[in-house]
């Protein structure tokens, strides 16, 4: 098995970690708006929106996996894999433009006006509550995440990882423990201290955590988009598996691109032997497709420029072009 192979989670997987969040998010919101109301407390609006914007982007999340499964039409040849990041990129935008926004805006206007705060033992309660919830509907995800990791930094497979929904929910739901533990410290430290201006400050935090998240994922998403292409260890494996065959002189560096977490589309330009016939080229093109989607299935999508002088012939260009139907 590849690394590739193994690096990716299937879309199964990748659903049960969004569904999973969107239970866990939907409870949360609920009880953390009950405690919101009961004390007052900045803090715990701030919270609350930040679950009910998590439950509405795993809503998005599950609506661009739903779109990218759509197959191949006339409009769009290499089918609508892409349609994940885009809506991923809306989750992004969403969570910083709605809930980062809201939560710094209600953060200020409670530093500006501070007032005291209610009855504790509502937030506290709703605070483990949702920490359970929390811990519980992030087990899915942070379990899928691991295989992606595998002992690199978690940024860096963040990045290396090509399914923006499972690093968006794990960093979704890192944002909400510690958004919970920072609304936990102002309530605290507010009454503790009774300096009532610390829960408008949590607020802020959790605003601040929440925007970092949505650039992080913004820019990760970006680079998606624009064609961002296969992992450089992918590529130099696929390489040196072209340049081992026998009937290869020369070739570029391969060509490829994302259209989705596992499609992957994979051009080459290769100098074969002169003296092949165009017969001996048309198999030697076919011999390389094949040991190519035997080793990386990722790869959908394959087009070969196979360039030859025959022994008795002028020079001559060949194209070969198949795409998989896997893809």
């Amino acid at each position: 098995m590849t690394a590739e192979r193994r690096r990716l989670a299937g879309p199964g997987e990748s659903r049960a970690a969004v569904i999973a969040s969107l239970a866990g998010d939907t409870a949360i919101a609920v009880t953390k708006f009950i405690a919101a109301i009961a004390t007052g407390s900045s803090a715990m609006i701030a919270e609350g929106i930040h679950s009910v914007v998590d439950a509405a982007n795993s809503l998005l999340l599950l609506l661009g996996m739903h779109r990218s499964r759509k197959p191949p039409d006339v409009q769009h040849p290499f089918g609508h894999g892409q349609e994940l990041y885009f809506w991923t990129f809306i989750v992004a935008v969403v969570i910083f433009g709605i809930g980062g926004g809201l939560s710094v805006y209600e953060g200020i206007t409670r530093v500006l006006h501070p007032e005291p705060l209610g009855d504790l033992t509502w937030s506290y309660i709703v605070l483990a509550a949702a920490m359970v919830f929390q811990l519980a509907s992030s087990t899915v995800a942070f379990r899928q995440f691991r295989r992606v990791v595998r002992g690199q930094g978690i940024f860096h497979a963040a990045h290396a990882s090509k399914d923006p929904t499972i690093f968006a929910v794990v960093f979704e739901d890192a944002a909400g423990v510690l958004g919970l533990v920072i609304a936990f410290l102002g309530i605290f430290l507010g009454t503790r201290l009774h300096v009532p201006v610390l829960d408008g400050v949590a607020s802020i935090f959790i605003g601040i955590i929440l925007a970092a998240v949505a650039v992080f994922l913004a820019h990760e998403n970006r680079s998606l988009l624009v064609g961002e292409s296969a992992d450089p260890r992918m590529v130099d494996a696929l390489h040196q598996l072209v340049a081992d065959d026998p009937s290869v002189v020369r070739m570029s560096r391969p060509l490829t691109m994302y259209f989705g977490p596992q499609h992957v589309l994979l051009a080459l330009d290769i100098q074969f032997h002169t003296s092949l016939s165009a017969s001996d080229v048309a198999a030697a093109v076919e011999r390389l497709e094949r040991k190519i989607r035997d080793q990386f299935p990722v790869i959908k999508q394959i087009y070969i420029e196979a360039r030859a002088l025959a022994a008795r012939e002028p020079e001559h260009t060949q194209q070969a072009g198949r795409s998989s139907p896997r893809g």
